[in-house]
């Protein structure tokens, strides 16, 4: 994507402000209209002072040049107002955006973006472009049209000699064009560096316990270190880039400046001109330095915000999640089949699933057990369409998945996983999660009653309306997973999904776990993905995997009488 995309997409955001923004300009404009009329008042009160004795109460001139100031100051103020309203609700409609394409993204997207990185790009990238443009469009919309105004009394004073400035417009021209190439790589190089510096802020963020078990902190400070540093090298690259800018504008501008200051004063002495046109003239003449120099600053951060913004259109430009079904499942049994299904991820060596076939009955109980890289996950993964096989067919009640709506086939599962998500907000608002009915509280205590978590809610402030804390930090492990299964069971969902739920907890814990996967037998299909054997001894069927293949099925003890694979899973365990 170029900045000539990048431009365009930006205007489409501007365009529904456009009434906003016009009225922004509108002051902006009458501001800039009064700057020319300080010089004029004083060519004015000057040559009717000095010809022919004051005219008017001396009284009168400090009124009159403080309301000028005044007047201008509101009209900046108001402009400023307009121009800020238009600008945020630009961030607004772009941040929505922005999640929206984060939430229906595909899958392949989290790969190489990180919760760091998607933060920044939502909420940093968005609201530092949009102050850096908003702030460059009121400086080209105040300062071009105060430059203009003042340029157009300059001629009307002295066309001549405002003419001659123009001698070093070209060679200014010339010098921008050549160090606003150098701008946009240094400013590409800096927003990769920084990107790269807050992964890395988020991966310390996130792993802290990691870190720490690890003794790694002095490896990840230099780690840090090693990016910030280069953060820092191609921040400064970026900042003498646009230092160069300022100086060399400003010599050359001068050029043209000290060309008629100089002619103006020697008209002067001539006697040419009146002491009130020469003043007023002189004035004038550097009210235009000021204005100068704001437009020879905006093209950094313009040249910023536009790498700022590029990278924000990238995330809305990540392909989305396909959602080719067209198809409603409105109930839901439960009965699963694979058939011949095929799976080989990109850059793999390996398929992931090797020609798989299952046949899972509704209110049936089926495990799925094997090493790691089996295939057990990647059945989960292509069942709820996170993955899309190369051949072969799912089905859901006789129904193939891919005819159906992501939606109305998500909605007949609950998955429950080691790695338990939970979010911002209460006890309840957690179990209710995204239910379009809102929070039934008595259905929540049912729910928490069933996962064993109801004694301790009601200890804690709020009971039910207690937070919870980031991902559930106000919980222990066994407390995060029991909420996890009340938030499932009061979706009712037809099929449970528990993968490795028991892999990280205590006793206790996996015991309330297995309950809960008894109170379901018969009335769920549940499928079970576990490294601990002993929670997948009841299963109605076992299907132990292997690359991506089932290389023996049965009952528990059917397979310890086959004396196979699974037998010596068991036995290694039980040794443990």
């Amino acid at each position: 994507m170029d900045f000539a995309d990048t431009r365009t997409r930006l205007i489409g955001y501007v365009r529904p402000q456009w009434r906003q923004l016009a009225v922004a300009v509108a002051l902006f404009l009458a501001s800039s209209a009064v700057e020319p009329m300080v010089p004029a008042l004083f060519k004015k009160l000057i040559d009717s002072g000095f010809k022919d004795g004051l005219k008017y109460p001396l009284w009168l001139v400090p009124i009159i040049v403080i309301g000028l100031f005044v007047v201008r100051g509101l009209f900046n103020f108001a402009g400023t107002f307009v121009m800020s309203s238009a600008t945020t609700m630009i961030v607004l409609n772009l941040r929505r955006d922005l999640m929206r394409a984060l939430l229906k993204a595909d899958s392949k997207l989290f790969t190489t973006v990180g919760p760091g990185l998607a933060v920044s790009k939502i909420i940093n990238d968005p609201q530092s472009a949009s102050g850096s443009l908003g702030s460059a469009v009121i400086s080209i919309v105040r300062d071009a049209s105060t430059l203009i105004f003042l340029v157009g009394y300059l001629l009307y004073l002295n066309a001549a000699l405002t003419l001659l400035a123009f001698v070093s417009m070209p060679l200014l021209a010339f010098s921008v064009k050549l160090i606003r190439k150098r701008l946009n790589k240094v400013g590409e190089a800096q927003y990769l560096a920084q990107q790269k510096l807050v992964t890395c802020v988020d991966d310390n963020a996130r792993a802290w316990r990691v870190v720490r078990t690890f003794d790694a902190t002095e490896f990840e400070l230099q780690r840090f270190d090693g990016a910030a540093v280069h953060h820092r090298r191609m921040t400064m690259k970026q900042i003498a880039t646009s230092a160069l800018v300022t100086p060399i504008t400003q010599v050359l501008a001068a050029v043209g400046v000290s060309i008629i200051l100089t002619l103006a004063i020697w008209q002067a002495s001539q006697g040419s001109s009146t002491v009130g046109e020469f003043v007023s003239f002189i004035t004038a003449l550097l009210m235009t330095i000021s204005p100068m120099r704001h437009l020879t600053d905006i093209y950094t951060p313009i040249s910023g915000a536009l790498i700022t913004i590029k990278g924000a259109f990238e995330l809305i430009n990540a392909p989305p999640e396909p959602d080719t079904g067209t198809g409603t499942l409105p109930t839901c049994k439960g009965d699963i089949a694979f058939h011949n299904v095929n799976l080989q991820y990109e850059g793999a060596n390996h398929p992931a699933l090797d020609g798989l076939s299952l046949d899972i009955q509704a209110g049936q109980t089926i495990a799925l057990v094997g090493s790691s890289g089996a295939g057990k996950s990647t059945v989960v993964s292509t069942l709820l369409r996170f993955a899309y096989p190369n051949s072969g067919s799912i089905t859901l009640d006789g129904t193939p998945i891919d005819t159906l709506k992501l939606a109305s086939l998500r909605r007949h599962f609950a998955v429950v996983s080691q790695d338990i998500v939970l979010f911002e907000g209460s006890v309840a608002q957690n179990i209710a999660y995204a239910s379009p009915h809102g929070v039934d509280l008595v259905k929540v205590e049912r729910c928490l009653r069933a996962a064993n978590l109801w004694n301790h809610v009601q200890t804690m402030p709020g009971g039910m309306d207690a937070d919870i804390g980031t991902n559930g930090s106000k919980l222990s492990g066994g407390q995060r997973q029991r909420l996890a299964i009340a938030r499932a069971l009061y979706r009712d969902a037809a099929v449970w999904i528990f993968d490795e739920a028991t892999s990280a907890l205590d006793s206790e814990s996996e015991a309330v776990v297995q309950r809960s996967i008894e109170d379901l037998r018969g009335s769920k299909t549940l499928i079970l993905i576990a490294h601990r054997l002993s929670t997948i001894r009841n299963a109605d069927c076992i299907y132990v995997m292997a690359e991506g293949k089932v290389v023996e099925r049965g009952t528990h003890a059917e397979l310890m009488a086959l004396g196979g694979i699974y037998a010596g899973m068991v036995r290694i365990q039980s040794a443990h």
